[in-house]
């Protein structure tokens, strides 16, 4: 028998096992999966009608071959992506594929507009919302066969709720600061979490670049214009990015940090984080969320040595925020470390193949932060304006210990001028900025020598700008000091310490953040 006669065989006898373990699954999950088969050909066909000309018969004739190509799309997904799910899950493909093929009738939301007597949204609407509820089937499917989705969902879901109830009943109960403060919704639900920075970047996702707006890195605004746009509400689009990437960078650190130690570890380290004082910027309309998810991910890659997707992430991460830039040190200290041996040049010429992952992944990092420097080049003939233009919130390149004497004059001058409120947030930014530095020196062995330096870097940069304005908020994407703090914590009293700290204030500064009052 000829190779291709063989291939052919094998390739009929795969199509027939297939056929053979959908059958297995019986009619109630091949029905699921028809109807969102059905329903995206049907969506595909309204996209299709509605640009292009076509007679009545072309019509009936593309709606008959977009409803077969939804079909055989949807079945082929749901059959491709159960199979990696069993690999990775370890269950069976038959359970597998039973319990993914409720998340595919989500695609009929897409097209209910399409047949619903009512106007319920626009298209682009009615599929984002199917593509939501999607990710969500898909996460509440994984979180019931994978404990390290379970725990992270566990996380999120119980710190998340807490924190929405806290601030919603505090912008309804209490009164906002006196003064003139914008409102991005009519909704006052939702018009909470669009304080402080979060008017600048939805300016951004809105409008583009305007004055001081600058200082404000474009891939967060970029996503809540492409998931804002698509919902027809930019306000709603920054709070789905922002608790996804959430959710994505908890699973990542959570992966992060039981590779290097435990899963018990890891389990108090994604507790810490969410708990953490200004906890309450992962769930608003800023880039804490996407910032950590990107830190967490690519530094989770450089560890497992996956060189060019760390670099790839890096450059989303730089293209984030400055502080991006700062992975590629740890890169470097993974690359030297896995030459062994102390032969620092071996990583880099081992292989072709390699040297090139390395190298394009090393560059890769500050790829995000260089296209922002020349698109401000070009705007402004400034490539650091977005430096530059810190001015405005009083902060410019300094030495570390120059924020030090800043704080503690602002603090005299309070004093002097009966001024409690500057005294307490002056306080405020000393007391985190010393927690920051204490933890890293009391626990700087304990770490990996990549985390000791990322951490290191990260508490020197936002010193150095001659302000120790949002320290606090800094602190809660540092996630090597939540990476010590857990470690500490497997002391139930470390735990208590850590726990009573945090709740308390988390529940204050949320308070704070809901009515106006400036918090990091």
């Amino acid at each position: 028998m000829s190779a291709q006669a063989t291939f052919s065989v094998e390739r009929t006898g795969r199509r027939l096992r297939s056929l053979e373990n959908i059958a297995a699954c019986g009619p109630l999950a091949v029905s699921w999966v028809t109807i969102g088969g059905l329903a995206g050909g049907a969506f595909l066909w309204y996209a299709a009608v509605t640009h292009a000309a076509l007679g009545p018969a072309a019509t009936d004739a593309a709606l008959i071959v977009a409803l077969a190509l939804g079909l055989a799309a949807v079945f082929a997904l749901w059959y491709g992506y159960a199979a990696y799910f069993a690999r990775r899950a370890d269950v069976g493909l038959i359970t597998a594929l039973r319990a993914d093929a409720p998340t595919w009738a989500a695609f009929a939301v897409a097209a209910l507009g399409l047949v619903s007597p009512i106007a319920l949204g626009s298209p682009a609407r009615l599929a984002a919302i199917a593509l939501g509820l999607f990710a969500l089937g898909k996460i509440g499917v994984a979180a019931r066969f994978v404990p390290t989705v379970r725990d992270v969902l566990v996380a999120f879901v119980v710190t998340r709720v807490a924190i929405i109830i806290v601030a919603e009943l505090a912008a309804i109960v209490i009164a906002q600061r006196p003064g003139q403060h914008v409102a991005e919704s009519t909704n006052p639900l939702l018009a909470v979490w669009g304080r402080w920075d979060a008017v600048h970047y939805l300016d951004v996702a809105r409008r583009g670049y305007y004055g001081t707006d600058m200082a404000f890195f474009p891939l967060y605004p970029a996503l809540i214009r492409l998931v804002g746009g698509a919902l027809g509400n930019d306000l709603i689009g920054g709070l789905l990015v922002s608790n996804g990437a959430l959710f994505f960078g908890l699973l990542f650190f959570y992966k992060l940090v039981e590779h290097q130690y435990t899963r018990s570890v890891a389990r108090r380290a994604i507790f810490y984080v969410s708990i953490f004082p200004t906890a309450v910027f992962f769930s608003a309309v800023y880039t804490e969320a996407l910032f950590f998810a990107l830190t967490v991910a690519s530094f989770y890659y450089i560890r497992e040595h996956r060189w060019l997707t760390a670099g790839i992430i890096g450059a989303f991460a730089s293209l984030t925020r400055v502080e991006g830039v700062l992975l590629f040190v740890p890169f470097l200290i993974e690359a030297l470390a896995s030459a062994g041996n102390g032969r620092a040049w071996k990583p880099l010429v081992a292989t072709p193949a390699r040297a090139a992952r390395l190298l394009t992944g090393g560059l890769l990092i500050p790829l995000g932060l260089a296209a922002y420097m020349a698109t401000l080049w070009v705007l402004r003939g400034d490539p650091l304006y977005f430096s530059h233009v810190q001015t405005h919130w009083d902060r410019r390149l300094a030495p570390p210990w120059a924020s030090l004497g800043h704080a503690y004059r602002t603090i005299a001058h309070g004093v002097h001028g009966h001024a409690p409120a500057l005294i307490a947030g002056q306080t405020i930014e000393l007391a985190f900025t010393f927690l920051m530095v204490a933890i890293l020196i009391a626990g700087f062995k304990r770490l990996p020598v990549s985390f000791s330096a990322y951490m290191t870097l990260s508490i020197i940069v936002p010193m150095s700008t001659s302000s120790l304005m949002s320290m606090p908020r800094f602190a809660l994407v540092l996630f090597p000091m939540f990476v010590i703090l857990a470690l500490w914590g497997a002391r139930p009293w470390v735990n208590n310490v850590v726990v009573a700290f945090s709740l308390p204030l988390l529940g204050l500064f949320t308070v704070f953040f809901s009515d106006w009052y400036w918090v990091a």
